[in-house]
């Protein structure tokens, strides 16, 4: 038995293999997959509900299988939305694009996305953007190379920046106008379907049973979803789904009475009723896969003026008939669409016994660019539930609960706390310290006895010695920009490549 929250999937192994008819073909099903049964579990005592699914269409269960064909490196074209100008993770967006904000000491956001590709044998990526796309591209560049997928399958990551064209001379306006704007490209690839993904979303996930549910249920466009509680639930796109998990109604960020208007019961996606209480909405993750014909008709046809896919899109395909089926997602997920947010996503990951997210999973690894940096060095120093980044050097200090980016340094007697430091692009050699020293400047780092707490430290910042970014007046909000940092949710976020003054008290 495979279970899935208090949801109990048969999975007896079958030595046959069947196949299913499908507009765009037969495959075969296989391994040990139930598929097209209607499983039946108690809802209420006195009655008993079927759902019909799979265990792909319910849960992204480790137990299912998936036997896609043709094969998804094949048959599937993975495009990542870049996102928008993303003011509320600004400064860490001053200089950069939201999916190359560095994320888990050696990590960036876009690796995420890309790695859960790679990993579900989807090879032809593309990364739409249009803010700040340099450091991205770098990135992308250094991280993946050309030609991934072997010579026959030509796999490659690249970057498409919004472009003016003599048909549209306007930049991106929207998700589904910016998949819209690239229709032209996306076509000439000869695949069934499009799997489109956010590119500051933190979640493992194997998008080929994703695709597998999307086949099997015959759908049109399959929406991930998962269940949510009250307070996060204004946030997302919510929906409606009918038992056979196919989606009847959807609502944009809906609040008031349209809030309570979409909740539903969440036992039938397999919660037990103390979590269905907790969690009685079903919120859009923004990941979707598309049929490829369906896609160009929506976007080119039907609603030529949408500039999104989750307000219009894909309630307009649920409004004119589409079968838009819901693909119940069940692990952990996080939008990183907020400086709080990001804080609570980095600092899960030192969480024990076990880290919110895991960056240790051999069978799904996340992959970056390889930066050949030494092992980490630490002298004498006290640290405890932290995790350390590639190339540090840490002398007598003390860090607790907090995350060390790549090429830190931090000198004798600092204490960290409840801190992610993004580390530095480079390293200063013993000659640029000593130059910085004698123009009474600050080398990159942090310096003797400093204190930092609760805070965010951009690439390449001068913490001078003395320092204490503590926030004693529990201030919330601050824009102090010219002074080299903001303070956002209580979270002090020193700016990338800011200097802060020896003495200096925040």
């Amino acid at each position: 038995m495979a279970v899935i929250g208090a949801l109990r999937i048969p999975t007896t192994p079958r030595t046959t293999m069947t196949t299913m008819n499908s507009p765009i073909g037969r495959w075969p099903s296989c391994g040990n997959m139930v598929v097209g049964e209607r499983i039946r579990f108690p809802r209420r005592k006195e009655k008993m509900w079927s759902v019909y699914s799979s265990p792909m269409a319910v849960s992204d269960s480790k137990n299912s299988q998936t036997c896609l064909d043709p094969d998804a490196s094949r048959s599937v074209l993975g495009i990542i939305l870049g996102g928008g100008a993303g003011t509320r993770l600004y400064p860490l967006t001053k200089k950069r694009a939201k999916p190359a904000v560095p994320l888990g000491a050696n990590y960036r956001l876009i690796d995420i996305p890309v790695s859960n590709c790679l990993n579900s044998n989807i090879s032809k990526i593309y990364v739409l953007t249009q803010f700040n796309s340099a450091s991205l591209n770098r990135h992308i560049s250094r991280a993946y190379a050309s030609n991934m997928g072997g010579y026959k399958n030509e796999g490659f990551v690249e970057v498409l920046a919004a472009q003016q064209s003599p048909e549209n001379p306007n930049w991106f306006q929207g998700t589904a106008d910016a998949v819209r704007q690239y229709l032209w490209l996306f076509q000439e690839h000869n695949v069934l379907e499009f799997l489109v993904l956010a590119g500051d979303h933190l979640y493992r996930m194997d998008y080929e049973k994703f695709i597998q549910a999307h086949r099997e249920t015959d759908a049109d466009i399959t929406v991930a979803a998962l269940p949510m509680d009250e307070k996060r639930a204004t946030a997302f796109g919510l929906m409606k789904i009918d038992e056979e998990g196919r989606i009847t109604e959807f609502a944009e960020k809906p609040k008031g009475e349209q809030l309570k208007a979409m909740k539903v019961d969440t036992t039938i996606l397999g919660l037990d009723d103390e979590r269905a209480k907790e969690m009685p909405y079903i919120a859009s993750m923004g990941i979707y896969v598309v049929s490829k014909d369906v896609m160009l008709d929506l976007l080119r046809d039907r609603f030529p003026g949408a500039n999104d896919f989750g307000s219009e899109v894909i309630p307009g395909a649920t409004s004119i008939g589409l079968r838009v089926q819901a693909y119940l997602y069940d692990g952990y997920w996080e939008d990183i669409g907020t400086i709080e947010a990001f804080y609570n996503a980095n600092l899960g990951i030192t969480k024990k016994p076990v880290p919110d997210f895991s960056f240790y999973d051999r069978s799904a690894p996340i992959y970056t660019q390889p930066r050949y940096l030494p092992p980490s060095k630490m002298l004498d120093a006290d640290i405890a539930d932290s995790v350390i980044g590639e190339g540090c050097v840490i002398k007598n200090c003390k860090i607790h609960h907090s995350v060390i980016g790549l090429r830190s340094c931090i000198s004798e007697g600092a204490i960290i706390e409840d801190t992610l430091l993004m580390g530095a692009d480079y390293y200063e050699t013993d000659a640029d310290r000593r130059l910085l020293a004698a123009k009474g400047s600050v080398p990159i780092g942090i310096g003797k006895n400093s204190h930092i707490k609760r805070a965010i430290i951009d690439k390449n910042a001068r913490i001078g010695e003395n320092v204490k970014i503590i926030n004693s007046e529990n201030v919330q909000e601050a824009a102090r920009e010219t002074d080299g940092y903001f303070i956002k949710s209580g979270i002090v976020t020193i700016i990338k490549d800011a200097l802060i003054p020896s003495g200096t008290i925040i």
